[in-house]
């Protein structure tokens, strides 16, 4: 019952004008940005952090949380349309999905990743509902000692979601840490790492950082690709509608799908891309028709969207109760809260529980939104596709410059924000994924303060981190973190 009156509350949150204003916007955006390859939800997301200074917390969080939901939907637009995934996790949907559409039937293949995606998404949505406020109640027992084990725990997490090794991972890790240590000490008042600079003497802003890597970073790949396919094929609500043999093998598939990305999502470093990938690997394992999955198989259109819809909604469950991002663009939820002066973790259920039930009950909204959305206008999506990259991103390079300028009214994070887009571009040419370097940046200035939280409650001793049950599981399970990989690669069958 308790739960039900907090959602309550927080629907009372969600359905005042401007949340549903920000929400319509968000999943708008978010599923524009998803349908357009290069541009994902962490660049959209790092673009609009300068205007939530501007609006109230609850507001900003559920806008970008509708961006970051809705790029899920919108990713496998592109996916069956031009075979080019507008994201990492919508990768999968290329095989059955472009192959229904050169069968002509693209409609078909819109439809049902729609309906399976806001079924993935409402899966999803209840664990959130249910497990979140579980997870910050068990986290409200945790000592400095417990949260700088945890927040090593998930520094090393953030290395799985890296497109390249783990040493890759773990190297931008280090590099984002160290990023995080620019500027004055809060306890000594020391100035690191500033090489004389007055403007460092406050850090490196998350917003330039963000915009930097992922927002242009995203965008000079994309302009340096010469590909770009035109859609020629007409797709009508009539030629939506899949017949009932389709309807009927997309029911088991969907559920498979949500319970698989709702329970992957909830762990720090898995996440949609990882969902997705496994769902459609299940679909095709107990299929008895799985010589024919990539020749156009709803099974394997609707499995991986309704997995990494799910998973989009219960990512959130650690980076709210326990402040671990899954993501990049989780991380940029972190940074969003804490410019409102919002600390996740298990005390922001119990202190900014507007915000949190708020954000909880806008995904109904959203994803009633999106199915909304999703389905009449597939038209306009298409020639938006139909757009010369070359002409549309310079737009969003000039919008980028204004907002990084806004936030500070410095031309300085204009320059880091340029000098971060070219180091985003070269480090993906190079193989080095940028996410982890952003979860360093965040959460390293956080493992150190409650590192040094623990030092004085302890007097120095730094037994206190095998003292406590919780820091000593969680520090235990960081060595099985880093030796996964190895272990899974030996059990592969040669």
């Amino acid at each position: 019952m308790e739960i039900l009156a907090n959602l309550a509350g927080g629907l009372a949150e969600a359905t005042t004008p401007t949340a549903l204003l920000f929400c319509f916007i968000g999943v708008f955006l978010g599923t524009l940005v998803g349908a357009l390859p290069g541009i994902g939800s962490s660049a959209t997301i790092a673009l609009l952090l300068p205007i939530t200074y501007y609006m109230g917390p609850t507001d900003a969080i559920i806008m970008l949380a509708g961006v970051y939901y809705g790029s899920e939907y919108g990713g496998s637009i592109t996916s069956i349309l031009l075979n080019i995934p507008g994201g990492a996790a919508s990768a999968i949907t290329c095989l059955d999905g472009n192959a229904l559409a050169k069968k002509g039937k693209a409609g078909v293949a819109l439809f049902i990743t729609a309906v399976a995606s806001f079924v993935g998404g409402t899966c999803g949505i209840v664990l959130v509902a249910l497990f979140a406020p579980v997870l910050a109640a068990f986290a409200m027992s945790f000592a400095p000692a417990d949260y700088f084990a945890v927040m090593v725990l998930g520094l090393i997490a953030s290395c799985t979601i890296a497109s390249g090794s783990p040493l890759k991972g773990l190297t931008m890790v280090v590099l984002g840490v160290l990023f995080g240590c620019v500027g004055m000490d809060a306890n000594s008042g020391e100035l690191r790492l500033t090489f004389g600079s007055l403007d460092l003497f406050d850090g490196i802003g998350l917003v330039p950082l963000a915009m930097g890597l992922f927002g242009l970073g995203e965008i000079i790949t994309a302009l340096s690709n010469e590909e770009h396919q035109n859609i020629r094929q007409k797709i009508t609500l009539s030629s939506m509608l899949p017949n009932r043999s389709e309807t009927l093998r997309s029911i088991a598939p969907t559920a498979r799908g949500s319970l698989l990305g709702s329970l992957l999502g909830a762990l720090p470093g898995a996440g949609p891309t990882i969902a997705s990938f496994l769902a459609y690997g299940l679909e095709k394992r107990i299929s008895k028709n799985a010589s024919q999955f990539g020749t156009g198989m709803v099974e394997g259109v609707v499995a991986p969207e309704s997995a990494n819809n799910a998973a989009a909604q219960t990512a959130f469950i650690p980076t709210l109760s326990l402040a671990i991002p899954g993501s990049a663009s989780m991380a940029l939820m972190l940074g969003a809260l804490m410019i409102h002066g919002i600390s996740p973790g298990p005390l922001m259920v119990e202190r900014h529980p507007d915000v949190f039930w708020g954000l909880i009950a806008s995904f109904w909204i959203g994803n009633i939104l999106l199915l909304v959305l999703n389905i009449p206008l597939i038209g306009m999506w298409v020639q938006i596709l139909n757009i010369s990259p070359k002409k549309l991103y310079p737009a969003v390079i000039c919008l980028m410059c204004i907002g990084a300028y806004s936030v500070s009214l410095s031309v300085f994070d204009v320059s880091m924000m340029l000098a971060f887009g070219f180091l985003g571009y070269f480090m993906q040419k190079a193989g080095f994924s940028p996410a982890p370097l952003l979860m360093g940046f965040i959460l390293g200035p956080l493992m150190e303060e409650y590192f040094r939280r623990a030092m004085i409650l302890s007097d120095g001793n730094l037994i206190v981190f095998v003292e406590r049950p919780i820091s000593l599981i969680v520090l235990f399970a960081v060595p099985l973190l880093i030796l996964w990989p190895m272990i899974g690669r030996r059990l592969q069958p040669q």
